[in-house]
């Protein structure tokens, strides 16, 4: 008798409630300022509820959809070259924050970079799978292995670089990097991609003055207090100011035009100051259990490209958590890398939710 097909409950139920979290947390974080800004306290919440539903009737559908069917060349080259046209096109349009990061329309936007990583994680499971599958060439082959499967992830990333989002492409590059070591790349390759990673650094950090002050700004943020090393204050404040319980739900100060990009890069601030210690404590566990989930996915996938994609989906949604909670508390220099499913941004929650549906539909075929 075949065996019933059930999506992993316990993921989609925290997927569920990261987003009602965030919901909350968007417009607490953001009535004051939407009132003031557009008249509305609620402009903020409307928008990221638009996009949740939208994420979640994609997480639905993709849910229901044998991953499988993701390994047909059409599917992978036609999500590479509508990402290379998407992000290529932005350079096209008008500038937004100084930055060419935004396909409008009408008065929602979508970020062409938050569809790249998804689909940098489908075509690298893809073309790894089919070389391991055939066995023609090894993962340490360069010329038959590592240099086409480089090629469009660093095409990809070089247009967001050039966007510029140093953020997201360093992003698509850690999950790259995590595909090809389980895959079985060399650790020669690793430390080659160390040593080469210094030059990088010199001409896209060091050389570019914004980015190498925020290096200094968080090695030394009260040596700039109410310039470049006051948001990282203002949200060690609000994480301190929080004690064990918080100042209660909707009670923050520091969002009150102290705090820059409350509701979007630093809304774990505001958590932390209006739940406390404890609601921060639950967020972190939250996606502890969505990584423990996943990873556990990934290895009773029932082939390698369904193990590939859920761990390369379980890499982005934590690694990127981890990436902005570290930002947030000070162990990272500044970067707009936002909290997934909580962070206000559609773009990012579509993708993300459209991620997840497919780790859950990996989930209902594991072992």
């Amino acid at each position: 008798m075949p065996r019933t097909l059930q999506i992993d409950r316990r993921l989609f139920v925290v997927t569920v409630g990261l987003c009602l979290v965030g919901a909350v947390m968007v417009f607490s974080s953001s009535a004051v300022v939407a009132r003031e800004q557009y008249h509305n306290g609620y402009w903020f919440l409307i928008r990221q509820l638009v996009w949740l539903v939208f994420g979640l009737a994609g997480m639905y559908a993709l849910m229901n959809m044998d991953y499988k069917k993701l390994r047909q060349p059409k599917v992978i080259f036609t999500g590479l070259g509508l990402a290379f046209l998407m992000l290529l096109g932005v350079f096209f349009l008008d500038r937004t924050h100084q930055t060419h990061r935004w396909i409008r329309m009408g008065p929602l936007g979508i970020q062409p970079s938050e569809l790249a990583k998804l689909v940098v994680i489908l075509y690298l499971a893809w073309f790894l799978e089919m070389r391991r599958r055939r066995r023609e060439y090894e993962i340490n082959d360069v010329m038959n292995t590592l240099a086409p499967a480089l090629g469009p992830v660093l095409l990809l990333a070089g247009l967001v670089i050039a966007e510029p989002d140093l953020g997201t492409a360093l992003m698509i590059l850690l999950v790259a990097l995590v595909l090809f070591y389980v895959s079985g790349l060399s650790m020669r390759y690793l430390g080659y991609v160390a040593v080469g990673a210094l030059p990088f650094f010199y001409f896209f950090v060091m050389r570019v003055p914004y980015r190498w002050q925020r290096i200094l700004s968080f090695l030394s943020p009260n040596s700039d207090p109410q310039g470049h090393g006051f948001q990282l204050l203002q949200s060690l404040i609000a994480v301190g100011s929080g004690g064990l319980t918080g100042v209660g739900l909707m009670e923050s100060r520091q969002k009150l035009f102290y705090l820059p990009e409350a509701h979007t890069d630093f809304i774990f601030a505001v958590i932390s100051e209006e739940l406390g210690y404890l609601g921060a404590i639950a967020v972190i566990a939250l996606f502890a259990y969505y990584g423990w989930r996943g990873i556990r996915i990934a290895l009773k996938a029932p082939d390698e490209f369904g193990r590939l994609l859920a761990l390369g989906i379980t890499t982005l949604v934590v690694g990127q958590a981890m990436i902005n909670l570290s930002v947030v508390l000070g162990l990272l220099p500044t970067k707009g890398i936002s909290l997934p499913f909580i962070s206000y941004g559609g773009s990012n929650l579509l993708v993300m939710l459209l991620a997840t549906g497919v780790l859950l539909n990996i989930s209902q075929h594991a072992d």
